[in-house]
């Protein structure tokens, strides 16, 4: 089962370099080798990103001039024909056994199709990773209400999922109107009328809190819900407008 990481990149010189690292690692740990290949969308970077991406053996480059999260998934999965598509972030740390939870789950259901799960914010402090954990929580009781009872979709978070080539392209793949919010949900929405999709917690990636430092837990929480609700229920995201927070 060949599997693909894509990996979308706009100006992150400062964090790329961990995260391939961490990927590479896993790889290697895994035993994957050839089966498994690593692509990163140096997505209309101003800075060393791709420069420093192409520095790695085994790491593919791809340039999509066109700015944007949804244009960047989108050019990473055209790049690959790997049966398992593995969408991770730039600032995102692949912890050990990442690749053991992913492939077993798909081995052992033909019917998923989609596999995700939270982030562990390796650098928020105790306070905020508790509000986070309470707002997973919630998260986990959504994910369960839309999924089973209401049969209205089911929960990805974007950064940590993976799903099946031949599901995402029988779906109509990327929807390149939304511009950065709800692009996960919209994923989730369309690829559950396919298949299981599934949110375990036993599927956990590392991840900068940046945004949360800069917006706050609750305010974050509070976009994401928002638009969460407004892709599942309306088809399209509430919000369009969003920043760049980069490391320094």
């Amino acid at each position: 089962m060949k599997l693909a990481f894509v990996i979308p990149a706009y100006n992150e010189e400062v964090l790329i370099g961990a995260c391939l690292e961490s990927v590479l690692a896993e790889i290697a740990r895994s035993g994957l080798g050839d089966e498994a290949e690593v692509i990163v969308v140096n997505n209309a970077s101003k800075d060393r990103t791709g420069e420093i991406a192409r520095g790695f053996e085994g790491v593919r480059v791809v340039d999509e001039p066109q700015k944007g999260l949804v244009h960047a998934r989108a050019a990473g999965f055209d790049a690959t024909q790997a049966e398992l598509v593995a969408n991770i972030d730039a600032d995102t740390i692949v912890p050990e056994g990442w690749l053991d939870t992913v492939i077993d789950a798909f081995e052992r259901d033909d019917r998923l199709v989609a596999l995700s799960g939270p982030y562990i914010y390796y650098d928020l402090s105790a306070w905020d990773q508790f509000l986070v954990k309470l707002f997973y929580g919630v998260t986990y009781a959504i994910y369960i209400l839309n999924r089973f009872i209401l049969r209205v979709g089911s929960v990805i978070q974007g950064g940590n999922f993976v799903f099946r080539r031949a599901a995402w392209a029988e779906a109509g793949g990327y929807d390149k109107s939304i511009v950065f919010y709800g692009e996960d949900t919209d994923v989730a929405v369309r690829l559950a009328r396919i298949g299981k999709v599934k949110w375990t917690f036993g599927l956990k990636m590392k991840t900068s809190g940046r945004r949360l430092k800069k917006e706050g837990v609750f305010r974050t929480g509070m976009d994401y819900a928002l638009n969460f609700f407004w892709v599942t229920f309306r088809g399209k995201p509430a919000t369009k407008d969003y920043e760049d927070i980069r490391s320094d």
